[in-house]
């Protein structure tokens, strides 16, 4: 089955290239799609709540509706590597089913699509830009990866 990462804005700037090498390791491993939807609204004098609920139906106008809805917030669960090979494992290899990881814009995820989640999970308690989330998500895609076939790339404790 297929693992989406569903993500609010694009990807430019020196992080381009790493997030592009990272894209195709993991595609090694998984079916693998990245899916980008527009930003809200830029500028200071935005509402962040109605920013977040307007990218929150781009998002969900994007997700599988018969898969499991993963979002990635600090206030998730904050998983290891190895733990995080063992869900994807889990879920899609075992049990066929498709997983959407979904990674908010600049103010975050809306707190309802949050509540539709099925996870969420903490990639840390720091602030990172979205294009430093989803490099991080696209690397521990392909770590994971490395993780269950017991390639050497992972070094740290399992």
């Amino acid at each position: 089955m297929r693992i989406m990462v569903v993500a609010v804005g694009g990807i430019r700037g020196p992080l381009a290239p790493a997030v592009e090498e990272y894209r195709t390791r993991a595609g090694r491993y998984w079916n693998l799609e990245v899916v980008e939807v527009d930003a809200g609204a830029p500028g200071r004098k935005v509402d962040p709540d109605r920013v977040k609920a307007a990218e929150a139906q781009r998002l969900r106008d994007r997700l599988p509706p018969d898969g499991e809805w993963w979002v990635l917030t600090r206030e998730g669960k904050p998983l290891g590597s190895p733990d995080l090979a063992r869900l994807l494992d889990d879920r899609v290899l075992l049990s066929g089913r498709e997983v959407a990881l979904i990674l908010g814009g600049a103010f975050g995820v809306d707190e309802s699509l949050k509540a539709e989640a099925a996870r969420r999970i903490s990639l840390g308690s720091v602030t990172l830009p979205h294009e430093m989330a989803r490099l991080v998500v696209l690397e521990q895609l392909y770590r994971a990866g490395t993780i269950l076939r017991n390639e050497p790339y992972h070094k740290g404790a399992m």
